[in-house]
């Protein structure tokens, strides 16, 4: 599929209720307004395309890059273009969206450190998310690298900038889940920092509270278990 097809097929699925939508969460790009399920679609449709995504990417508009980001090749996103992405950040959607293929690279956690600490608002954000999405799928981790992570998160979470808020405490619930004794460490981590005001502008996205999030989620897998 050639770029100018994919990005007529794009143009197609968009939708002005969607571009509404979309802007109530701040992406003020050029955009088309394409649903994530159609965007599903075409990822399933297309798979992995390295080529094809840093060319989606290239073109600037919001829903060509979250589809680059859908099926960029993660064996292809060198930590130089990963940086070169990273930059180019402007929202919490495209931020979550990156930190997906990002967690999925070569260099993962040496970027997701860097990130974490970053003072640009989107940037620092993706870091976050990778910890989550580390916290979420990667086994080989020992506990006490999370523990340090709660460490960082309960020393700056409050000083934060309001999206990095949102995604620390989705790091802080993420390591929370992975296993019992991160549960216990992670709930009185998040006792003592209490409940996270994140600004979610004109929407009715809520941030959840750590401590009933964590504790839900390992009743739904315990009943699970049963």
């Amino acid at each position: 599929m050639t770029l100018e097809k994919l990005m007529s097929e794009l143009e197609k699925c968009g939708t002005m209720q969607n571009r509404k939508v979309y802007r109530k969460h701040g992406v003020t790009r050029d955009q088309f307004g394409v649903s994530f399920a159609n965007l599903n679609v075409l990822k399933r449709r297309i798979r992995k395309a390295q080529d094809l995504a840093e060319a989606l990417w290239a073109t600037g508009n919001h829903d060509a890059r979250i589809l680059a980001t859908m099926i960029a090749d993660e064996n292809d996103m060198t930590a130089d273009l990963l940086e070169t992405w990273a930059k180019d950040l402007d929202n919490y959607i495209i931020s979550d969206s990156f930190a997906g293929i990002a967690s999925r690279a070569k260099d993962a956690q040496v970027l997701m450190k860097g990130w974490m600490a970053s003072d640009e608002e989107w940037i620092c954000r993706a870091g976050w998310q990778m910890l989550a999405i580390t916290a979420m799928r990667n086994p080989d981790l020992e506990d006490a690298f999370f523990k340090e992570q709660l460490k960082l998160i309960e020393n700056n979470i409050s000083g934060a900038k309001n999206r990095v808020k949102d995604a620390m405490n989705s790091a802080l619930i993420a390591i929370g889940i992975r296993n019992e004794s991160l549960k216990a460490e992670a709930i009185a981590a998040a006792k003592r920092i209490g409940k996270v005001e994140v600004n979610h502008g004109d929407t009715d996205c809520k941030t959840p509270e750590a401590v009933p999030y964590i504790e839900n989620a390992w009743e739904r897998r315990n009943a699970k278990k049963a």
